[in-house]
């Protein structure tokens, strides 16, 4: 296993993995070919993928505004799960993240997936519960959907 710079070739195999995870969450335009592409020109060394035999097992779409960061999507095939790789991608997204001075990362993580909360918590990440998290959508057409 390999964990890497993604890039915007790997879109479709990125999305692959996507879909095929049950809970998954996507949006139709942000998560797109070319939302994607835009997220990855914006910050074009800090998301990573795992890759196994030419098979990306795992992601993280991290990005940051020069002050803090956020990782989205960060997900591992449910085959590959168990076995370090989010750890791995997560320590690798940390480091680049560091060196380009940044010093937090924040994510969002819903209230029903405990395997990731445990996950997150289990890294050392602190469940903020002094604050609220608020939405403002700029365009509706940007659909949500839920993997079923």
């Amino acid at each position: 296993m390999i964990i890497r710079t993604m890039t915007p070739g790997d879109y479709d195999k990125v999305y692959e993995l996507w879909t095929g995870i049950k809970g998954f969450a996507l949006r139709s335009f942000d998560d797109s070919r070319e939302g994607v592409d835009r997220f990855l020109r914006r910050n074009p060394e800090t998301s990573v993928i795992a890759e196994e035999d030419g098979r990306i097992i795992g992601t993280i779409l991290s990005g940051h505004d020069g002050r803090q960061a956020s990782f989205y999507h960060v997900c591992v095939a449910t085959d590959y799960r168990g076995r370090g790789v989010g750890h791995k991608m997560v320590s690798e997204a940390v480091l680049r993240l560091k060196k380009e001075g940044i010093n937090k990362v924040s994510l969002i993580a819903f209230c029903s997936n405990e395997v990731g909360n445990k996950f997150w918590q289990d890294l050392g990440f602190t469940l903020r519960e002094d604050v609220n998290s608020y939405d403002y959508i700029l365009n509706i057409e940007n659909k949500f959907m839920v993997n079923p």
